[in-house]
């Protein structure tokens, strides 16, 4: 009885490997956008559990190799964005190929708080402009975000209304960020949160954090909540 325990997981890995190598091998010529094998066709091609498949896709997935995107499927992902590449998250989901949506929930001047404040080098008390947008691609909730921005340098920023583009609009004004400070972490969903993102409170989400300077002078920090399963991040790294 011992011995069969022993012998049936390494089936399993090795049936999960044979999937993942196949797959890998299928989609090495395809074009980014194209379709994945269905987890039915692997299933019968392999006579293996969908829980393996899965397992196989799932590794795949976080190699950057393959993408899901909810209610169409799993393709071929886009190719790494080149090192040190900024990016707004409009740009970044055009790149993915989806159509970037921002719905404003609240858009106004305010008082900077303590973290605010540190974050944009400027006094607690002091003028911020605070934007916060629902985020969607191809029509699905995203994420949430909240970006503060130092007034002094935006003077009637939101006097037309909110922009389409931040970073475009920051761009239009000689603003445009030409680096970042980024964090991410994983966390839970507060009740606020899953309300706005359609998920249940508690659920898994990735928060990320961003400190925007453009030639030395920081004109944006945000917080940006995002639905652990709508979105992947992808790092490219070099050692030069």
């Amino acid at each position: 009885m011992d011995q069969v325990d022993l012998v049936v997981p390494r089936q399993r890995a090795l049936k999960h490997v044979q999937v993942r190598e196949h797959v890998r091998s299928l989609i090495e010529a395809q074009p980014p956008g194209s379709a994945a094998p269905s987890e039915r066709e692997l299933v019968a091609r392999f006579g293996v559990a969908r829980m393996t498949v899965r397992q196989a896709l799932d590794a795949l997935v976080a190699e950057g190799l393959l993408e899901r995107i909810p209610g169409r499927g799993t393709f071929v992902a886009q190719p790494p964005k080149t090192a040190g590449r900024l990016s707004s998250f409009t740009e970044e989901i055009r790149r993915r190929g989806m159509l970037p949506e921002s719905q404003t929930l609240l858009a106004r001047v305010e008082q900077a708080g303590p973290g605010v404040a540190r974050a944009l080098d400027i006094s607690p008390g002091d003028p911020v402009l605070h934007w916060r947008r629902l985020r969607r691609a191809d029509q699905a909730i995203v994420c949430v975000e909240d970006a503060y921005l130092n007034e002094v340098l935006l003077p009637g920023f939101l006097q037309h209304g909110t922009p389409t583009s931040l970073y475009e609009a920051l761009g239009a004004r000689g603003l445009r960020p030409t680096e970042v400070e980024d964090s991410i972490s994983a966390d839970r969903a507060s009740a606020d949160e899953a309300a706005m993102l359609d998920i249940t409170e508690g659920d898994p989400v990735l928060r990320h954090a961003r400190r925007a300077v453009s030639d030395g002078r920081i004109v944006e920090v945000s917080r940006t909540c995002y639905r652990h399963d709508r979105f992947t991040v992808y790092l490219q790294l070099n050692d030069r």
